[in-house]
């Protein structure tokens, strides 16, 4: 009998994977990962890094982190701000749930490994939590309107904990903080398509989605012209910060893999410059000037960059520009001095404790990263490689290090070669007669 058994589930587990063998066509399985852009981070991820730096502290968005008990707190307001929003469109609910219900499948499959619960027994609480969650956002966003027209929130109490100038003011940056993270996310075309409802015959373009996403994190606008809707908030918030067009270099410089710190290319004569560029990718090195964008640094910094790393390793058409940048930073900065320096330059500004904390910072953030064949800051690294590389850069770095820094050590300097021309002068005009005597 058990030997029937075990044949039995071997023939089933045959019939599977062939049945499996439909799937493995590249056409197919291209539209599977296309699909997903809402991820887990893995945690290999988080075992290299800050894993508190991937979870939400004020709010829950989507389904990965929903009924986490530390964020229960937030969830009467969401459902408050569903309400308002209704009520306020004098629309039936029911609309609202039917636009989003029109869109399920498209939802479901914007999230990476979800929970099977959520297609099955749970799909109409998917949807709800689809709509509360993309209604606290719309909410959200409107009270950021008010407050910087100087307006109150009329149909909220002026004493409202969330939505007041008040709440505003001092939720908006946790709330903020919490829309940037990879596991955290919720997909734009869910607040598209309340919008839709909500304002009826003035429909939002993706453009104004955008928009509006990108005024309540603070980020720069995208190109006017790209009317195509962002992924969710970290897919926008990752936008603004890379090089939208990058320039690839050739696969045979993957070798300069490293940059000299910031001390050694001061010391081989490289100037710092602060550009007026605001992409991390903007980052030029011509005729010994190293041209590079402010970086500021602050306690919310390493969330950041943690999050959008995660999100550009695991989605394939992010690109790589920031975790190139930070792995170029993180060879440039190797100690205190290398901030110091940066610093004294204007190219870094820190809100941290101190020059160790961005040395720390720095070093960690890159753990486990791999810069980008295609990136071209390697031709940027070359530049400095083969700057740094001849000794007379140095040594003229060095003359100038040691004798023109100091306006007192440089008059010594004139003093001495002052001194040394009149003694050989004197030895040549004592000898020279000697000679013509004789």
């Amino acid at each position: 009998m058990e030997g029937e058994s075990a044949e039995a589930s071997s023939r089933s587990w045959v019939v599977d994977m062939e049945r499996f063998l439909e799937q493995t066509d590249p056409s197919t399985e291209m539209v599977r990962w296309t699909k997903a852009s809402i991820y887990r981070v893995p945690e290999r991820i988080k075992n290299l890094t800050n894993r508190d730096a991937y979870r939400p502290l004020l709010v829950s968005l989507g389904p990965f982190h929903h009924g986490d008990p530390a964020l229960l707190p937030m969830e009467e307001h969401k459902r408050r701000a569903l309400l308002h929003l209704v009520k306020r469109a004098r629309r039936p609910l029911g609309e609202f749930v039917a636009a989003v219900e029109e869109v399920v499948d498209q939802l479901l499959d914007t999230y990476d490994n979800l929970d099977e619960r959520w297609r099955g027994v749970d799909r109409h609480r998917f949807v709800e939590v689809m709509l509360t969650d993309g209604c606290f956002l719309l909410e959200m966003m409107r009270t950021r309107e008010h407050v910087l027209k100087g307006e109150e929130l009329d149909d909220y109490a002026p004493n409202d904990p969330v939505f007041s100038i008040h709440g505003f003011y001092f939720l908006r940056p946790e709330i903020q903080s919490d829309m940037i993270l990879m596991e955290n996310q919720l997909p734009l075309l869910v607040l598209q398509r309340i919008s839709v409802v909500q304002r009826g015959i003035s429909s939002p373009s993706a453009n104004d989605i955008n928009e509006m996403v990108l005024h309540f994190l603070d980020c720069l606008l995208l190109d006017e012209d790209n009317d195509e809707l962002g992924l969710h908030p970290l897919d926008l918030f990752h936008k603004s910060f890379r090089d939208l067009q990058p320039v690839l270099s050739r696969l045979d410089k993957v070798a300069e893999v490293t940059v000299p710190s910031a001390v050694e290319l001061s010391e081989a004569g490289v100037h710092f410059k602060k550009s007026s560029a605001k992409s991390v990718c903007d980052i030029e090195f011509e005729n010994g000037v190293l041209r590079m964008p402010l970086i500021r640094v602050y306690d919310e910094t390493e969330k950041i960059y943690l999050n959008i790393m995660a999100f550009e390793r695991l989605y394939m058409y992010a690109g790589n520009d920031v975790t190139d940048y930070l792995i170029f930073m993180d060879n440039m900065i190797n100690s205190e001095r290398d901030v110091a320096l940066l610093r004294s330059k204007g190219l870094i500004k820190s809100g941290l404790g101190s020059d160790n904390d961005v040395v720390q910072l720095f070093n960690s953030l890159s753990k486990g990263a791999v810069m980008s064949p295609f990136c071209k800051l390697l031709d940027v690294q070359k530049k400095m490689n083969d700057h740094c590389r001849k000794p007379f850069n140095k040594w003229q770095a060095t003359f100038k290090h040691t004798y023109l820094s100091n306006p007192w050590v440089f008059i010594s300097l004139v003093a001495a070669v002052v001194l040394l021309v009149a003694t050989l002068m004197q030895t040549i005009y004592t000898v020279v007669p000697f000679y013509t005597k004789k």
